[in-house]
């Protein structure tokens, strides 16, 4: 199995979050956590983030 790892720049892209709004949700446990890739650098796996696009899509049209 292979896990795509997305960088800061890419999230943001697919999701429509801002940096700060990323790091809050991740510190409420609404957003997946992200991975460490080295001493400075982190990244998502793509699944996980897709997972979370899905669930709020479903959440949004249920409410909606």
């Amino acid at each position: 199995m292979s896990h795509r790892i997305l960088r800061l720049p890419s999230v943001k892209e697919l999701t429509g979050l801002s940096r700060s709004t990323i790091y809050l949700r991740i510190s409420k446990n609404e957003f997946p956590p992200s991975i460490s890739l080295g001493a400075r650098a982190v990244g998502w796996i793509e699944s996980e983030i897709e997972a979370w696009l899905s669930a709020q899509i479903e959440k949004s049209r249920k409410t909606g």
